[in-house]
């Protein structure tokens, strides 16, 4: 198989320019895996990029979106050893590249991991982007450690159900902020405290952190400042809020702020999977869509709503979607 059923768009634009797609598959390099998807996760960056938001730095079209996938190992490159035919497996696909909304996909092996067993293809489909981006941002960029104060800013959608979960499982003190609808189902994530922005303004309050964690770049270092102890950091999926400017504002108060973009790692997906097998920390979808042009624009017009709860997923095998193996 050289090509392979995709949903994807020609031209930048609204959810009318998703269209079905017949691309070619990259070829299976030495150290790559075929993956047959059976689920493939939505972000918000799927629909930022179809609306061009991102055109200067992805220029190739027609476009694939998606940069989660979970199904099945079809083939694997001559110096792959982690994986053989027949694997249920998952994978971060790069930001840049995408390629998830397609019946199949090839993957550095670098960036597939093993399902976690207990979990469905559609549960692992919704984990890769938003479950790495908590965990490098909370270990690598927070330093997060034992008993910090941490203040999980966007604890709903899908890195900060994720953050709110790793973060208690790496023994922080956790704050989640969220709408007051969501309120309720946030704390059974495992939040120590729950606060609801649309009824009190975080950044005002007496409360100090160590580390805010603020994973929808909603506010820069100077509206978190008060919140945020001397020599505490701010860590946002903004790279913009932490231009040099901000660093140096941030400095100029005693305090840090850092920006990241999360990298495919099967290393971190595996000690991921610790969590996900013992059910210390587990994947919650709001809704799942059928992997159509339909589909996927229903998709991303919920998911750029602002509104979603945990995470949005395609289905390209129905028949297997909901199996665990």
């Amino acid at each position: 198989m050289t090509t392979t059923h995709a949903v994807g768009f020609r031209q930048y634009g609204d959810t009318s320019v998703l269209e079905s797609l017949e691309r070619p598959l990259p070829a299976l390099a030495s150290d790559s895996v075929k993956i047959r998807v059976i689920a493939a996760g939505v972000n918000p960056a799927d629909w930022r990029i179809r609306a061009g938001q991102f055109r200067l730095f992805i220029r190739n079209l027609p476009f694939v979106p998606g940069n989660d996938a979970a199904g099945i190992v079809e083939e694997v490159g001559t110096q792959v050893t982690s994986f053989r035919p027949g694997d249920a497996v998952y994978a971060m696909l790069p930001i840049a590249l995408g390629g998830g909304y397609a019946r199949h996909a090839v993957v550095p092996q670098s960036a597939v991991a093993h399902k976690p067993a207990p979990l469905s293809f559609a549960q692992a489909a919704a984990i890769p982007l938003t479950a790495l981006t908590a965990f490098q941002g909370l270990r690598d960029y927070a330093g997060l450690q034992t008993g910090m104060r941490t203040l999980i800013y966007g604890a709903s959608g899908g890195v900060g159900m994720f953050a709110v979960q790793i973060a208690r499982q790496m023994g922080a003190n956790v704050t989640a902020v969220t709408s007051g609808k969501n309120v309720e189902w946030v704390r059974q994530l495992g939040a120590e405290m729950v606060r609801d922005y649309t009824r009190e303004d975080v950044t005002t309050g007496d409360e100090v952190y160590d580390v805010i964690f603020d994973t929808i770049g909603a506010h820069g270092i100077n509206r978190w400042r008060r919140a945020l102890r001397r020599g505490g950091i701010l860590v946002s999926i903004d790279p913009i809020g932490a231009n040099p400017l901000a660093q140096l504002q941030a400095a100029t108060a005693g305090r840090r702020i850092t920006a990241f973009i999360v990298r495919p790692s099967s290393t971190d997906l595996r000690l991921l999977n610790a969590w996900f097998t013992a059910g210390s920390i587990r994947p919650m979808i709001d809704r799942c869509y059928p992997l159509t042009p339909a589909g996927a624009a229903e998709a991303q017009t919920y998911s750029a709503s602002g509104r979603v709860r945990g995470k949005l997923v395609l289905i390209a095998d129905e028949t297997h979607a909901s199996n665990t193996n």
